[in-house]
């Protein structure tokens, strides 16, 4: 699975970027693009030096290979050559070689977690680490009946001293249904907090606690219809998930696990989830914006959080193709919102179309009624941020706009208190304002937020403002309504937009506590 574009290695928007420090893009020779990737990678020529072979490597050996013309690195047990990739890699040599000769699982999960690397380096894998043997848990322990309620789940020593409650399950049932019902254990737990998926006798509810995921992963004994219902208690953490029987029976069990089932990892250890999901519709926004709708499946319960992000995957030629975006209300007014499914059924994305690029004109080529995967969500904002607010800014240059919308939804509704809302919207023209009237009619309609645009290279007959992010801009745009006003300052836009925008943030004295960056 490879990314998009191939200048941005980890994908610009991505969280994981964001918390690895914002790595600076290297400039590629002619010739090193990603699709000039995957031609090599189909040539059939030897990547590895290997000839085919897949050989056990030692540690002695793997930290033997450290220079950029012989590379090998481990990633989970597996290691590859990566000398033939150093050239096309986004982020430069120097960044491959932080982990030449060793383990570099820790140092690619804080960068790109998120990239299928099985596929991307397939032809350049060396082997696997040799490893002593450890003595695994009993095999009748892990392949318990599940009837009733199990034993406590798979924790590690370390997560259980650094990490929530182990969570466990129950389930119950009648004539017509199964409940299973899920205990966290924690009080913050919402219906985004679960993310349900049901294909033909999988069932598997992932449940986000903190910064950990705990997975129910089950083979159903017995059929159940397409559609469910779920319930969250929040004042005790529990989940309730409401299946229909296909037929009247009684269940003796409720079925056998499989992979991960009642496990409780760290988020970061765990792989991203796709389903299919089905464009609706699409309509342009700009000269070159639209706003796309997928449908989930029926048997799909996902609710992507404020602030944080899904990768959208396609194929093309033959290749996994993989991208981040933020999603969006499907509209800024109320009335405009008229869907014909339920609300939590839909995900609508504010994409630009690059004629030039690889993933966005194939995804603009989609006709209503194909299908695209979309994973299950990433990031690391919280709309606690957004609790007892006063005074919020928005900086947004460009696509970086997508993050603000639902959390500006989201402040003008559910916070109280909140006196002002600002967002400073730089564009290069009037003609790339996206959803410029809306945004209008919203501040005609609540007196809380105001919006200022900024263009880089208006016309003559521009009267607003203009220029790019300067302290100027900055000193007049975040006056807070009072002297100690709770405020927060979210900014997402191209990666140099970003940078100086936090460090003119810093020049003002706002503090991290009081900064929160995404990247376009």
């Amino acid at each position: 699975m490879l990314n998009v574009p191939s200048q941005s290695f980890p994908a610009s928007s991505s969280q994981q970027r964001i918390a690895s420090g914002r790595r600076s893009k290297v400039p590629l020779k002619q010739g090193r693009s990603l699709m000039d990737w995957i031609r090599l990678t189909k040539s059939g020529k030897d990547l590895t030096g290997l000839k085919g072979r897949l050989i056990e490597v030692t540690e002695e050996e793997l930290k033997n290979h450290n220079k950029k013309d012989d590379c090998w690195i481990c990633i989970r047990g597996f290691v590859y050559n990566v000398s033939p990739y150093m050239e096309y890699h986004p982020g430069g040599e120097d960044e491959l070689m932080r982990a030449a000769g060793s383990d570099g699982t820790d140092l690619f999960d804080q960068v790109h977690r998120w990239v299928n690397y099985e596929s991307m380096l397939k032809e350049c894998l060396v082997g696997r680490m040799a490893v002593k043997p450890t003595i695994s848990k009993d095999y009748h322990e892990e392949k318990k009946v599940l009837n009733g309620m199990l034993p406590k789940s798979r924790v590690t020593d370390t997560l259980a001293k650094e990490g929530p409650s182990s969570p466990s399950y129950d389930w119950f049932q009648t004539d017509s249904v199964v409940t299973i019902v899920i205990y966290t254990k924690q009080k913050d737990i919402g219906l985004d907090s679960v993310i349900i998926d049901h294909q033909d006798d999988s069932f598997r509810a992932e449940t986000i606690i903190k910064d950990y995921s705990y997975l129910v992963h089950i083979g159903l004994s017995h059929e159940v219809q397409e559609d469910f219902s779920v319930r969250v208690v929040e004042n005790v953490g529990k989940i309730e998930i409401i299946l229909k029987k296909r037929e009247k029976t009684s269940w003796k069990c409720l079925g056998h696990p499989l992979e991960n089932d009642n496990s409780l990892v760290p988020k970061k250890d765990t792989g991203l989830y796709y389903r299919k999901c089905q464009l609706i519709s699409k309509e342009e926004v700009t000269h070159d914006t639209k706003l796309f709708c997928v449908m989930l499946p029926p048997s799909t319960h996902l609710q992507v959080p404020t602030g944080q992000h899904v990768y959208l995957k396609l194929t093309i030629t033959g290749t996994e193709i993989v991208k981040p975006y933020t999603p969006v209300s499907n509209s800024l007014l109320s009335e405009f919102k008229e869907p014909v499914l339920p609300n939590n059924k839909y995900i609508y994305f504010l994409i630009k179309i690059y004629p030039t690029g690889l993933f966005t004109p194939e995804l603009d080529h989609l006709q209503i009624g194909d299908f695209v995967s979309v994973s299950s969500p990433e990031g690391n904002f919280k709309v606690s941020k957004l609790q007892e607010l006063e005074d919020l800014f928005l900086l947004a240059a460009g696509t970086g706009f997508t993050p603000m919308v639902k959390i500006l939804n989201y402040a003008l509704t559910y916070i109280p208190c909140l006196r002002k809302v600002k967002l400073m919207f730089f564009n290069k023209t009037e003609d790339d304002i996206i959803w410029r009237s809306q945004l209008e009619k919203l501040a005609f309609r609540d007196k809380r937020f105001d919006v200022e645009f900024v263009l880089s290279a208006p016309t003559s007959d521009w009267n607003g403002k203009q220029g790019h992010i300067s302290p100027a801009l900055l000193s007049d745009f975040l006056k807070a309504s009072l002297d100690k006003s709770k405020v927060l300052i979210c900014i997402c836009g191209p990666t140099p937009f970003t940078e100086e925008g936090i460090r003119l943030l810093h020049d003002l004295n706002f503090s991290k506590d009081e900064i929160h960056s995404f990247t376009a």
